[in-house]
């Protein structure tokens, strides 16, 4: 009985790691296939760099063991802009506990990132509102708080600069983000991440994501990227 229990246990694995494999696979095939309908390039292999490369987002540095695969990379043309892509999958590891207790789990999430066409900016987030959030702001540490009083409930705005954050954030980028209801976006230098840092999307939910980055960029305030523009004149006189 108990080689019976032992047999069914490795059966079961087998098919599991089976099951999962063919998974993998066909989530492949489907990026790939998204890839080359966009004329973008697609690597299935791992990628060991893109937590170097992108590690100005919190996300690409936690755990160990950091990876991308499934990347889809290339430029397109989106919001009027010709705009440099990179997506995928990203995993990581994190241990728990010590000794003989010690326990490894690998984390995987899906990501757009974006080379933002207006220009260099602050670190500036946008992402849902939590509970947390709630908390501290009770406790006095509040996020940026907008004219819109349902925009300012839903979303937790951060920036290292206020008023850019202010000027970034207007009425129709307001309105925007409330309709369409994006993971939480993380714009950085001169790059603009997409992700929640938790999940993996379906494979049509990509291109979904890529249609969100070119709405954003075609409302960013006209404003906001002449005095970006004029900013960087400035710096290459300088």
């Amino acid at each position: 009985m108990e080689i019976f229990l032992i047999v069914l246990v490795v059966i079961g694995a087998l098919i599991f790691i089976a099951t999962a494999a063919h998974l993998e696979k066909k989530r492949a095939t489907e990026l790939q296939s998204l890839a080359s309908s966009l004329g973008l390039s697609f690597r299935r292999a791992v990628d060991s760099t893109a937590d170097e490369r992108f590690a100005r987002f919190a996300m690409f540095r936690r755990g160990r063991r950091r990876a991308a695969w499934n990347t889809i990379h290339g430029a397109l043309s989106l919001g009027g802009h010709e705009i440099e892509i990179e997506m995928g999958d990203f995993r990581y590891t994190v241990e728990s506990g010590s000794g003989k207790n010690r326990k490894s789990r690998t984390r995987r999430f899906s990501y757009l990132v974006a080379h933002n066409p207006i220009g260099e900016c602050p670190e500036t987030i946008i992402r849902r509102e939590g509970i947390f959030d709630r908390v501290a702001g009770v406790l006095g540490f509040d996020d940026i708080d907008f004219e819109s009083d349902e925009f300012s409930r839903r979303y937790h705005v951060s920036s290292d600069d206020k008023r850019f954050a202010y000027d970034l954030v207007d009425p129709r980028i307001m309105e925007y983000v409330l309709e369409t209801d994006p993971p939480a976006l993380e714009l950085d230098g001169g790059l603009l991440c997409i992700s929640d840092g938790r999940s993996r999307w379906e494979a049509e939910e990509f291109q979904g994501k890529i249609d969100w980055v070119g709405g954003f960029f075609e409302r960013w305030p006209r404003h906001l990227a002449n005095s970006m523009a004029d900013e960087g004149r400035s710096g290459d006189d300088s």
